[in-house]
């Protein structure tokens, strides 16, 4: 169910830095501020067990920062 909901919000982002670029930044750090909350979270079990635990949360927030940054990138490259 979360690895959907964070597919989902990477479409959105990407769809939404291509429409409106300034206005994409905004969804994108409170997405990545939510996922960086996930992550300290899990970061806080002892020893090998927070690595393991928030290590989905850093790869989803990476995924969504390449998706809003991919999105803006293909709209600068349109000719128009």
């Amino acid at each position: 169910m979360v690895v959907a909901a964070v597919i989902v919000g990477c479409v959105v982002l990407a769809v939404l830095a291509f429409l409106v670029p300034r206005l994409s930044r905004h969804p994108e750090r409170g997405t990545q501020r939510t996922l960086g909350a996930g992550a300290r979270a899990g970061g806080k079990a002892p020893g090998m067990l927070g690595r393991l635990f928030s290590k989905p949360f850093r790869s989803s927030s990476r995924a969504v920062s390449r998706s809003g940054s991919a999105g803006r990138r293909s709209r600068s490259r349109m000719p128009f």
